[in-house]
């Protein structure tokens, strides 16, 4: 679904709407100098790239059902399945889609995909459930000189998103960097600061790098030590004992800690709850296993420097559900109460993968 798109329209209304809650700025780079940008290992986006702002058509065929083998089933550990779209478009852009965030009512949004671009919209829906998207636009995402981060050799591998009132973090996990975007200072046309990380953060294995962040609200953790933190977690960098490496960034106790890795799970993203439960969304694929995820619940005041935190499972698919290369997560609270979750899919821009949009009303 598609109509005219306006510059204007979209950066007030997205913009209003991510920041509805006014959440206090982390200004983890204040009176620090800010580094260069380092070129990173060869390779660099071709034809996926988004080199300036465009108007995007994006077709949605519906996802009635979530498990292929019992199309009438809806619970799924504690989660019941809600819709679901199968997104495709002929911009050569649209794809690789790998960090999602919403608005208050879970309808703006604005995502990024691995080649450096910035996606918004809006989730049109017909009662309760997802019917399309409109308003899509696609920009690059800029440097601290107005470039396209692209410009730098390396810097297109877009993993993550956090939102901290007007600002966003984004995570490069091929080069293992954070930049933080001011949206009062043009929405998706402001310019990126490398936000400065522990030395270990760079030493984080290729491709295996920072994959999820979330930023803890002073209002939310008000009291709490990780109030104003910026979370950043490793898809698989390692500790001595194999567990999952994540670093807290900012605020009063910065330092690293790791998530218990089992399974052979690795993490995709994360996302904060009102209730103050981190979730953490989670892939594995093997040749003979194939592609499976699952979510688990953390409890947010386990983590602290040099901890090992674990939570229980509440989601787990496989390939007999409608899943994909499952990427992104982000929860909004609707009208009536219920909390729903969002996961989008990262296509590779390959032929036989999908952008998958699906939504799940959390019920324990």
């Amino acid at each position: 679904m598609r109509s005219p798109v306006s510059r204007r329209h979209i950066v007030r209304g997205v913009a209003a709407g991510l920041s509805a809650a006014a959440l206090p700025c982390l200004a983890l780079a204040q009176g620090a100098t800010q580094p260069s940008l380092t070129p990173g290992p060869p390779g660099r986006p071709g034809r996926h790239r988004v080199d300036e702002p465009v108007a995007v058509e994006v077709n949605a065929r519906p996802l009635p059902s979530f498990d292929i083998r019992d199309r009438a089933r809806v619970r799924f550990g504690a989660l019941e399945y809600r819709s679901g779209l199968i997104l495709t478009s002929s911009f050569s852009g649209f794809g690789g889609l790998s960090a999602l965030r919403l608005d208050a009512k879970g309808e703006r949004f604005i995502a990024v995909s691995d080649q450096g671009t910035w996606f918004t919209g809006r989730i049109v829906y017909r009662g309760r459930d997802m019917a399309g998207l409109d308003d899509v636009e696609a920009a690059p995402l800029l440097d601290a000189h107005g470039k396209p981060i692209t410009a730098t050799r390396g810097w297109y591998d877009s993993e993550s998103l956090a939102l901290d009132g007007s600002f966003a973090y984004v995570g490069l996990e091929r080069v293992n960097q954070v930049l933080r975007y001011d949206f009062a200072k043009g929405f998706t046309r402001a310019r990126g600061e490398v936000v400065p990380l522990p030395p270990a953060a760079r030493k984080l294995p290729l491709n295996k790098g920072l994959e999820a962040l979330v930023f803890v609200p002073k209002v939310m953790a008000r009291g709490q030590s990780l109030a104003g933190t910026l979370i950043a977690f490793s898809e698989r960098g390692l500790d001595a004992s194999g567990n999952l490496i994540a670093f807290l960034v900012g605020g009063k106790t910065p330092g690293q800690f790791s998530v218990r890795r089992t399974e052979s799970f690795d993490i995709s993203d994360a996302v904060l709850l009102p209730s103050g439960d981190l979730l953490i969304l989670e892939r594995k694929f093997s040749w003979l296993g194939g592609v499976g995820i699952r979510i688990r619940r953390l409890a947010l005041s386990d983590i602290a420097p040099g901890a090992v935190v674990d939570g229980p499972a509440i989601f787990n698919a496989d390939l007999g559900n409608e899943i994909d290369n499952m990427e992104g997560i982000d929860a909004h609270v609707t009208a009536e109460g219920e909390t729903v979750l969002t996961m989008i899919s990262d296509d590779n821009f390959s032929l036989i993968q999908r952008n998958l949009l699906l939504q799940f009303t959390l019920v324990e």
